[in-house]
């Protein structure tokens, strides 16, 4: 709901409308709100309550160089402990992609795919990093979406990927993953800018 912006940054989180809204008991309600605190995507403020964390676009270089030295890690675990069902799989994820495809669901097909490879490297302590990181940054996708070029050579991108993995090239996978980060920071950067200097800002 954070990353899609159901909750917006700012608003109040209330545990019992989370309960209530998600039809959970109040223990998972708090155990996720602590990891969400913990993850930073929800903020604590003394006597006045929790809320959702804001969007903070002066740290976006810190998140890319965090992602830029990380994903390409697990690239590399990926291709040497990978078996062939994970690439099937990856491969069959990224057939569901269409010229019809809406943003939407192109962005779940990367989820898939990174999820796969995180999967593939089998070290739950980078992909418990990988996967807060991921989630910050697809709150960026959906707060800019708009503003972002198409995604459809996303899966272009993702193809070639796959291709590398399949093939053992494990410097190759690691080279166009950061490529795909690369060009996704400045995207984001770019949009960020054009709605800065907007004449509708402020």
């Amino acid at each position: 709901m954070i990353v899609r912006l159901d909750l917006a940054p700012g608003d109040v989180i209330r545990d019992d409308e989370l309960q209530a809204r998600l039809g959970l008991g109040r223990t998972p309600i708090r155990e996720a709100l602590q990891r969400l605190v913990r993850d930073q995507f929800v903020t604590v403020i003394p006597r006045r309550g929790m809320f959702v964390s804001n969007i903070d676009v002066s740290e976006l270089g810190l998140l890319y160089e965090t992602r830029a030295t990380l994903e390409p890690f697990a690239m590399r675990l990926a291709c040497a402990r990978g078996q062939r069902r994970h690439w099937q799989e990856m491969a069959g994820v990224l057939e569901q992609a269409t010229a019809a495809s809406t943003p939407d669901e192109l962005i779940a097909i990367d989820r898939r795919c990174r999820e796969i490879v995180w999967e593939a490297a089998d070290n739950r302590f980078l992909t418990d990093t990988l996967d807060m990181l991921y989630a910050q940054s697809d709150r960026l996708w959906h707060l800019y979406l708009g503003d972002v070029a198409d995604l459809h050579l996303m899966i272009t991108e993702h193809r070639e990927i796959l291709d590398a993995l399949q093939h053992g090239e494990a410097d190759t996978a690691a080279e166009l993953i950061e490529a795909h980060m690369r060009a996704f920071d400045e995207q984001i950067r770019h949009a960020v800018q054009r709605r800065l200097t907007s004449p509708l800002a402020g």
